[in-house]
């Protein structure tokens, strides 16, 4: 199963005519957040797959402005929700550990109560079956390798708890620009969790499928 991962910056190898001839063909299209409304929903216009997204920390993902505006047609919101495509289990939580009053900034508390929503669901799996949920899709990236130096850009404890309750095979996050000159994309937990970076696009294979 092939997966195309984007987040925080509209790619010119995605904007383009050739798109999404200029790729592998694709299974699912998963954005980890602060992308705009009308590029989702171009997107999803020039794709036969489901496009899921959540949400990240600067009111983007909407179409039109003011009250006028609206959620983006075509594509999945993943806020809290389950999503299951070919047998592939994929929980979103969207928005980052607050560091500013505005849109997608989130408590710590909050954060936890959306990791904890689909414990009787997801943890009685992962005791069956070794993982909870396939994949994890998020704006913030979990403590570790992949989260930023900064404070804007650290890491949610929330997050690393859902690792450790549900082993997740996959978490794939944004927010965290992939500067300097051995930026972390990809990097493996001590639990075995493969975390991906989704800044700009990456594609997936996941060879477990």
């Amino acid at each position: 199963m092939r997966l195309l991962l984007l987040s925080d910056q509209v790619h010119p190898h995605l904007h383009t005519p050739r798109f999404p001839q200029n790729l592998p063909p694709l299974d699912l299209v998963l954005a980890a957040g602060d992308l705009p409304g009308d590029y989702l929903e171009y997107l999803a216009s020039k794709v036969a797959v489901p496009v899921l997204y959540v949400f990240g920390n600067h009111g983007e993902e909407w179409v039109g402005e003011g009250e006028g505006r609206r959620r983006p047609g075509g594509v999945v919101l993943l806020q809290g929700r389950l999503f299951v495509h070919r047998g592939l289990w994929i929980y979103g939580i969207g928005g980052v550990p607050r560091y500013r009053e505005g849109e997608g900034q989130l408590s710590e508390g909050e954060l936890l109560r959306l990791v904890l929503k689909p414990f009787p669901l997801l943890f009685p799996r992962r005791l069956k079956r070794g993982h909870g949920v396939d994949l994890l899709l998020t704006h913030a990236p979990p403590p570790g390798p992949s989260a930023g130096e900064d404070f804007a850009h650290r890491g949610s404890p929330a997050l690393g708890l859902f690792h450790r309750l549900y082993r997740p095979r996959v978490h794939v996050h944004g927010h965290v620009p992939l500067l300097g000159a051995n930026p972390t994309r990809r990097h493996r937990t001590p639990l075995g969790v493969e975390v991906v970076n989704a800044q700009g696009y990456a594609l997936l294979e996941l060879s477990w499928r």
